[in-house]
């Protein structure tokens, strides 16, 4: 069986937002990778006790790799039946996390809610796959 074949024909789109999110992981751990450098944080070594903005930056990348294997999950399953809807709401969601980033490289934790909208994103995929299992199920 073609995978073509059964996947559907907008499924390119979530492909494109898989790869989206990579760049932002990368980029993420570039920044966490940089600032060890600049705040001479030696591996293995997570956190500074003397650095905040470290710790902030280590945090961004940290809490985006504890929520990104639950939001795979959801965004395949939404995208195989809704392949265009989940790739507009998993691009929201990738985009946030930029956003999050961005506000707690400042060194004010609070300025990560600039990335809340994120979660727009991220319930979404979820919402979308609740759906699909229930038409699976034959609820829906």
């Amino acid at each position: 069986m073609d995978v073509l074949t059964v996947l559907p024909a907008n499924f390119g789109y979530a492909i494109f937002t898989y790869l989206y999110s990579w760049i932002m992981l990368g980029y993420l751990a570039v920044k966490v990778g940089s600032a060890r450098k600049k705040y001479d944080v030696k591996y293995p070594t997570m956190y500074s006790d003397k650095e905040q903005v470290f710790n902030c930056i280590q945090r961004a990348h940290q809490n985006t790799l504890e929520v990104y294997a639950q939001w795979l999950v959801f965004q395949t399953i939404a995208a195989l039946v809704y392949p265009l809807s989940a790739s507009v709401l998993g691009a929201i969601w990738v985009t946030s996390r930029f956003s999050y980033a961005w506000g707690y490289y400042t060194g004010d934790p609070a300025k990560r809610m600039n990335g809340a909208y994120g979660y727009i994103g991220y319930f979404g995929v979820i919402f979308l796959s609740i759906a699909v299992a229930l038409q699976l199920l034959g609820v829906l």
